[in-house]
């Protein structure tokens, strides 16, 4: 099987994956919260060059 997917994070939530949105300006960081062993939320952090 052949999968075609983009440069990204992913996550496997139940069985799917989900891609992690990037920082809007393409420097940051992205931090995932897990509970209970299942990944809940990203915070993503970004920085802004001149």
């Amino acid at each position: 099987m052949r999968f075609k997917y983009k440069n990204a994070v992913y996550v496997v939530s139940d069985g799917q994956l989900k891609p992690v949105d990037p920082p809007p300006t393409g420097f940051g960081k992205q931090e995932i919260s897990w509970q209970n062993g299942k990944p809940t939320h990203s915070e993503i952090k970004y920085t802004q060059r001149f």
